[in-house]
């Protein structure tokens, strides 16, 4: 029993602090603030049935797919750190609806479960477990933390009715801000992590 609790609880707090769901629930709020209760519970379960599958196909293949097509994790912390600081700005002159239009469809999938959900600090924590404490403790690990995270995400509604309607908008703006920071730092990462590797490689 020890020998799976230890890695277990080890894996398990390493994706809590990576996953870090509870940042996530003001940007949540703010992209779905004009969404009835019933869309934004069909967001959360799309955004977390994404996220999941996402995770654990890229845990399966990620290495094996990144070495044959020359990826890396620094090139997905770009990449999505580009996605996170367009919706930001987007959301800070004309709103979420700015981003995504009048539909919830596509908001599941970007930026709620890729890349806020299972993003890149959530992806390499994935592939250095799983090569480190193997699948079974990583996978259960994994599901626990995106259990709570679902659970976490479709009670946000208790926020948004004890706020009201102007601190919901203040809120949104104010997360705005927050994925904006979040996404210069997923870039700065990225870049420096590449220079890096790339003064290695000249040596």
């Amino acid at each position: 029993m020890n020998v799976f609790f230890g890695p277990f609880l080890i894996t398990f707090t390493s994706l809590f602090v990576a996953l870090d769901i509870i940042g996530t629930v003001p940007i949540y709020l703010s992209l779905t603030k004009d969404m009835s209760a019933g869309e934004r519970k069909e967001v959360v379960d799309r955004s977390m049935g994404v996220a999941l599958i996402v995770a654990i196909l890229f845990m399966a293949l990620g290495q094996v797919t990144f070495k044959h097509i020359g990826i890396s994790i620094d090139d997905f912390k770009i990449a999505g750190g580009l996605i996170l600081l367009l919706i930001s700005l987007a959301d800070l002159v004309g709103g979420p609806q700015a981003v995504h239009g009048s539909s919830s469809g596509s908001t599941g999938v970007v930026p709620l479960a890729v890349p806020l959900i299972s993003g890149p600090a959530v992806l390499t924590t994935l592939l250095l477990q799983s090569g480190s404490v193997g699948y079974l403790v990583t996978v259960s690990a994994l599901f626990l933390n995106y259990l709570l995270a679902w659970q976490i995400l479709r009670h946000c509604d208790k926020v948004t009715k004890w706020i009201g309607k102007d601190g919901t908008i203040v809120l949104s703006k104010i997360a705005a801000l927050l994925l904006a920071a979040i996404a210069v730092a997923m870039i700065r990462s990225g870049i420096f992590s590449s220079l890096a590797e790339f003064v290695r490689s000249m040596k």
